[in-house]
């Protein structure tokens, strides 16, 4: 499986995270399903090898090929059919807002075809997509198209951005009076706007920053114990964070690392 980076250019650095792509042209390997967890980021993605299967209610459905998924409040399970061609746009926390003409929150929880958020526009992409040879080319195309969009937007908040970066900055720590009062801005306003640009109210997208800020302590090992994660990661006690894993997740912090005895053994609580 070849797994790929990219940045995007600097006109879009603000609203774009990074591209990536995942590339395996065997399609005689086993899949199994892959549960995907919330990270605070909206992704727009295109499949230009074999379709993928979303898991809903443990019945599986076949996935539109060029879609725009959501904010995720917890996880979804996919698996691959055959082979494996995906190029993806991952953007930041608000900086999906911009580039389409309704609230971003409608899309939480849910995915829609690139057809169905941008029309003609967004038909003409797929098959420009589509027939792509190369990443390069498919890049240049995304990037072209944001571009555009962008320099037609009405929809940019950079206040929501600011706040985004604070909270993302404090590992999920910091509570929306806090950023009423930096900002000066009204509490159920910023809550409004931080709702319909991120997708998520601005608590759970903090929790969300939390946890994963608590995997990538787990992920470089760094601590002693998972005590030691559940206080530096700002969960109340182990219990807490063991109850925001199993939300996020759907497991428990000893089911998911079952493969993993080194890890297991930090847990002292079911």
């Amino acid at each position: 499986m070849d797994y790929q980076v990219y940045q995007p250019q600097q006109k879009l650095e603000r609203y774009v995270k990074y591209y990536w792509t995942l590339h395996n042209d065997d399609d005689l390997v086993p899949h199994s399903r892959e549960r995907v967890f919330p990270d605070g980021c909206i992704e727009l993605i295109f499949n230009y090898a074999d379709p993928m299967r979303i898991f809903e209610n443990d019945q599986a459905v076949i996935q539109p090929r060029n879609i725009v998924h959501g904010q995720l409040k917890r996880f979804i399970e996919l698996e691959s059919t055959g082979r494996i061609g995906l190029f993806c746009a991952r953007f930041q926390a608000a900086g999906f807002q911009p580039f389409i003409d309704f609230d971003v929150s409608d899309l939480t929880d849910r995915s829609m075809t690139i057809a169905e958020i941008w029309g003609k526009e967004g038909t003409t992409l797929e098959s420009e997509m589509q027939s792509a040879s190369n990443t390069d080319q498919r890049m240049v195309l995304v990037e072209a198209f944001l571009i555009n969009r962008l320099a037609k937007s009405k929809k940019i908040n950079t206040e929501i951005s600011l706040c985004v970066d604070d909270i993302i900055a404090s590992d999920g720590l910091m509570t929306i009076d806090e950023l009423s009062q930096k900002y000066h801005i009204g509490k159920r306003h910023l809550e409004r706007k931080f709702l319909s640009s991120v997708g998520l109210s601005q608590k759970l997208f903090a929790r969300i920053v939390r946890f994963n800020h608590a995997l990538q302590m787990i992920a470089n090992k760094d601590f002693s114990t998972f005590t030691h994660v559940a206080h530096e990661g700002g969960f109340y006690d182990q219990a807490h964070f063991i109850r925001d894993f199993k939300d996020f997740t759907g497991l428990n912090p000893k089911q998911y690392f079952s493969e993993n005895l080194e890890m297991v053994k930090f847990f002292n609580l079911e």
